[in-house]
Order: C-alpha cells, then structure tokens, then sequence
C-alpha cells in the first residue's frame, strides 16, 4: 500500500469509527436500542456509571431509565481517534443533556466516550467502552415550554428523521 492509499484508508477507518460513536448518540437519544446495538460488538462490554457488564445487559440497564425520561440529547465535540491496525482508541468529548424525568431534576453532564474499537470482518464497532463523567450539572428549573408552534422530536415513529426517512424509503 502507499503512502498515499494508507493516508486515505486510515481517513476512511476514522471516518467511520465517528459514525460509530454518533450512531449510538442517535440510538440513545431516539430510544432505538437495536441501533445502539449495532454499534457494539456481539460480546462488546460498557462501563457507565452504576453500570459494568456486556451489550445485552447495558441496554436492559439503560433502556428503562432512559424511557423514564422526557427526553436526552448528547453533542459530540472533541473526537481523536488513535489507530493501531485492526484496533482503535477513540476519545470523544460529550455534553448530554436529560430531562423529564418524574423524580430527579433535569442535568446536564459533561462526559468522554473512551473506547477501544476494533474492525473485524470489515466492520469496525465498539469492543469495550467507559463512558467518563467529567462534571454534572442540575437543571432544575431551567428548562421551558417551547415559544411557539413548530416541530417538535418525539422518541418514537411520529419523530420527523423516522417520517423523513420512511417518505424517502417509500420513493426508492
């Protein structure tokens, strides 16, 4: 391989280890477990806080408590990915935001997604994340009704991407 083919390879793998990461963003946030499935290897492992164990149990941990809520939205910065053959380090600076919860007060946390990717059969996926907790912040009372008509998300089919790509699929 040259020079010039590792260089774009190793933007390509980059590339789509980011989309890994905003893929399980995208999944938590719209309370789609199969695709935050997908972003794990079968036997990948997640360490969250009050939470250890492997995909299947994360996502029978997370997916009440996330139900219970109004909503979350996590915006992903800082992201450098280190690679090393087959296996990455990715490091992804987060800001996630949760609201609605009927006992807890709205909070902001400022968090790392520090994850050991690897490819296998082409496909890159997470095999071991820590979720970090940097700082937390309480929201109470800070968040208020919309100021006007217009479109609003849901976690669910009625959500505008799910409409918007079911009307796009339907052309196909």
């Amino acid at each position: 391989m040259t020079d010039a083919e590792r260089a774009l390879q190793d933007l390509v793998d980059k590339q789509e280890i980011r989309e890994v990461v905003l893929k399980y963003c995208r999944g938590i946030d719209r309370l789609d477990f199969e695709l935050v499935r997908e972003c794990y290897h079968p036997d990948g492992v997640d360490h969250h806080t009050g939470f250890d164990g492997d995909v299947d149990a994360y996502i029978a941990w997370v997916e009440p408590r996330l139900k219970l809520l109004g909503g979350t939205m996590h915006h992903v910065g800082n992201h450098f990915v280190e690679l090393l053959g087959d296996v990455a380090i990715s490091e992804a600076y987060s800001t996630n935001t949760h609201w609605g919860h009927p006992d807890r007060d709205d909070f902001t946390s400022g968090a790392r997604f520090v994850d050991r990717m690897e490819r296998r059969d082409g496909r890159w996926a997470i095999a071991e994340r820590w979720a970090v907790r940097e700082w937390t912040r309480s929201d109470a009372g800070r968040m208020i009704a919309p100021e006007g008509r217009g479109p609003r998300g849901s976690r669910d089919s009625s959500d505008l991407l799910t409409v918007l790509r079911s009307r796009i699929a339907n052309r196909m």
